[in-house]
């Protein structure tokens, strides 16, 4: 995997600028931090336990830069989003990437989100992959609209397929684009994220 763009320095729609690098193995500490930090209703639909040590270290050993590709958002050295491409090599998805995004709360509306998903994209462009696809529960209006903005579509509704750790249901929205529209969906957004901008 090429990451010779990184570090990036990306500016967000505050003009608040942020370092976007790969996520190395010496990060995990701080990345769980991150996730210790978001708040419970930000993590409620989360697929794992982020806030547990046994968690971060499984999520650390599968990083390859193969079938699990991971990036950060810094600022003043601090992980302010984590985000995470997945793969198969294998079988009948092996063309399909998997996005996977969460940010920090004081980020959030401010295109960090779009701004990681975008970064995911290009590395699946890179590693050969043909369609993109991403999860969301059906309240998360936020991580809807990034995705849309890059031109997914939802193609599936899984009804109650959620439960949170309080027990309630919610729907599961697959969400799906191939990376060519992708890219045709991102060229109006480039200026407003380019590392140039002012």
């Amino acid at each position: 995997m090429n990451f010779s763009d990184y570090p990036l320095q990306v500016p967000l729609r505050d003009r608040t600028k942020v370092t976007v690098r790969q996520m190395e193995a010496k990060d995990g500490p701080a990345v769980l931090e991150f996730f210790r930090a978001l708040p419970e209703e930000d993590r409620l639909f989360l697929r794992d336990d982020v806030t547990s040590p046994e968690w971060l270290k499984r999520f650390v050993a599968e990083i390859d830069y193969v079938t699990m590709i991971p990036i950060v958002a810094e600022q003043n050295g601090k992980v302010v989003g984590n985000a995470a491409l997945y793969r198969s090599r294998r079988g009948w998805s092996a063309h399909v990437g998997e996005i996977r995004v969460a940010v920090a709360r004081a980020y959030q509306r401010k295109g960090l989100g779009t701004v990681l998903a975008r970064e995911l994209v290009k590395l699946a462009t890179n590693a050969g992959l043909e369609k993109m696809v991403a999860s969301v529960v059906d309240n998360q209006v936020g991580a809807k609209r990034a995705f849309e903005k890059l031109g997914f579509r939802a193609e599936a509704v899984l009804k109650g397929h959620v439960k949170d750790v309080h027990g309630t249901k919610r729907d599961l929205v697959l969400m799906a684009n191939d990376v060519s529209h992708i890219w045709e969906s991102m060229e109006s957004m480039m200026q407003d994220y380019s590392p140039s901008a002012e």
